[in-house]
């Protein structure tokens, strides 16, 4: 039986642990290697609340900024109890809930300022535990994002941890565009005020843009074992450099994701979509769900904006409740520039969809909570445009619903690692309109599992996704029959967790798949 440790900020198979997709990919890719038999330990901070009904397993002393620190391990139980895995958080009083998801915090004059100060303390109490043997003798430390890369930096530098060489790390891109850059110095969140004991590098960790600050997404490529994109596609595409808005690529670390791949390190694999477990809400509760979660939200949120806001969309839904629009476009998403950049440029690109819309009785839901500007955005057109149904919140038994009952799902992604959206609307059947770009081109084929625009300039991509969704439209309303075929290819469509974990064994583990 093999020993893995999977370290990361997220983990959905607990409960308010998840801000984004990373959150399923650790979530699931643990239950699939336990069903090689194998044995997972997921460890995850408790954001100063996750280890409340905890088991208390350990105190582990560590030495950070010359003073001694002591954080405490925790064994959680997880939403579902799988074989072979144990879940972990680990509780440090300066390791709090951030504004985002109770997980990140938004320091709008210093990016990662209080993030990088919680995963150092993070990662450093893991480097102990795993040298004091709190999780077995470990095979693999599979490491998700910047908030687990200090690993690495400990791994490479430090003389207390020269253990974690004898392991094999692995390590997830789920977000290049986020990279937790933090100054070498003069600064409290800086490296040298953390470790000022620690002698190392400046060249080999630095940002090559910010050459006084050490980027934490480059250490996890350029130290990892294994370095692991989450599509086949996004893996090229991140090879070359970003020419924003038209392309997004590298994002300034192409070279070493390109030294990366010539050393035979780095691996494109495309995330799997749960088949089976799933919570499937009764058809036909979408609109009393929205409102469910509006009345919930509404006697939570303190701010009166929002209250308003609220009230609004649920006097507007009522409408539905008994009389179902003819179309329902949607999406699902964290309110982000990744996500929806072209709605924010050309807001009237957005307004020539609702009207396309409103020619066929039909309405487009909206829900996610994120950037300021972004939903500031969405609530003003909601309050412009009738069939525009924009939830500002979150709702797992909406998101459900959303994905049963709609008849189109939009993803119009300025890049896209993999995303898992697409996946969750096609395997209910339902046909996809997205931007061709990442994990989207190797999910959704166009005309035959959903729709998906293109273009060489940022004009022709408008008007290849407002040509998309005329040709969805005119497949719905006026050929039924292609528009079934098309609903059966997409619901047939299967990237399982399986096929990912068995690549995952043979190219990142280097173990024979059983």
């Amino acid at each position: 039986m093999k020993n893995f440790l999977f370290v990361a900020a997220e983990n959905d198979a607990l409960a308010n642990c998840k801000a984004g997709g990373m959150g399923d990919v650790v979530r699931d890719v643990p239950r699939q290697i336990s069903e090689h038999g194998d044995k997972v330990h997921v460890i995850v901070p408790s954001y100063s609340r996750l280890h409340q009904d905890g088991l208390f397993k350990t105190h582990l002393n560590f030495s950070l900024r010359g003073l001694s620190y002591t954080a405490e391990l925790y064994e959680v139980k997880p939403k579902k109890e799988f074989p072979n895995i144990v879940h972990y958080v680990l509780h440090h009083p300066e390791i709090e809930a951030g504004d985002i998801a109770h997980i990140y915090h938004n320091d709008p004059e210093e990016p990662f300022y209080t993030d990088a100060i919680k995963y150092f303390i993070f990662n450093t109490a893991v480097a102990e535990a795993v040298k004091k043997g709190a999780f077995g003798d470990i095979d693999i430390i599979h490491l998700h994002d910047w908030h687990a890369s200090l690993l690495l930096f400990l791994r490479a530098y430090h003389q207390e941890y020269t253990n974690l060489k004898d392991i094999r790390f692995v390590y997830s891109i789920h977000n290049l565009a986020i990279q937790g850059i933090r100054p070498f110095d003069d600064n409290y969140s800086s490296v040298r005020n953390w470790f000022p004991d620690v002698v190392f590098d400046h060249r080999t960790l630095m940002d090559y843009r910010y050459q006084d600050c050490i980027n934490l997404m480059a250490v996890g490529i350029r130290f990892a074992d294994a370095v692991h994109t989450v599509s086949p596609s996004y893996k090229e595409d991140v090879m070359k450099p970003s020419s924003p808005p038209e392309f997004i690529g590298g994002e300034s670390l192409e070279q070493d994701l390109r030294t990366a791949d010539e050393e035979g390190r780095l691996f494109g694999i495309l995330n799997g979509c749960n088949y089976k477990n799933i919570n499937i809400e009764e058809k036909g509760f979408i609109y009393r769900n929205t409102v469910k979660a509006l009345f919930r939200w509404l006697q939570e949120e303190s701010k009166k904006y929002k209250a308003d806001f609220l009230a609004h969309t649920g006097e507007k839904i009522m409408e539905y409740v008994d009389n179902r629009p003819k179309f329902i476009a949607s999406s699902v998403a964290r309110l982000t520039e990744q996500k929806f950049y072209f709605f924010r440029r050309s807001p009237e690109a957005f307004v020539e969809i609702l009207k396309k819309l409103e020619k066929v009785d039909g309405i487009f839901m909206l829900l996610g909570t994120g950037a300021p500007e972004y939903e500031e955005l969405f609530r003003q057109l909601s309050y412009e445009h009738k069939n525009f149904v924009f939830t500002n919140g979150q709702s797992e038994s909406l998101i459900d619903s959303i994905y049963l009952e709609s008849d189109l799902y939009f993803m119009p992604s300025l890049f896209e690692p993999c995303g898992i959206s697409q996946m969750l609307a096609m395997r209910n059947g339902n046909p996809c309109l997205v931007h061709h770009t990442g994990g989207l081109k190797d999910t959704v084929k166009h005309m035959k599992t959903g729709f998906a625009f293109d273009g060489d300039t940022y004009d022709e991509k408008i008007k290849s996704m407002l040509d998309g969704f005329d040709q969805a439209l005119d497949m719905f309303q006026n050929d039924k029959e292609a528009w079934k075929k098309m609903q059966t290819a997409a619901k047939k469509m299967r990237f399982t967790w399986k096929k990912s974990v068995d690549k995952y064994y043979k190219d990142l583990y280097q173990f024979d798949t059983k």
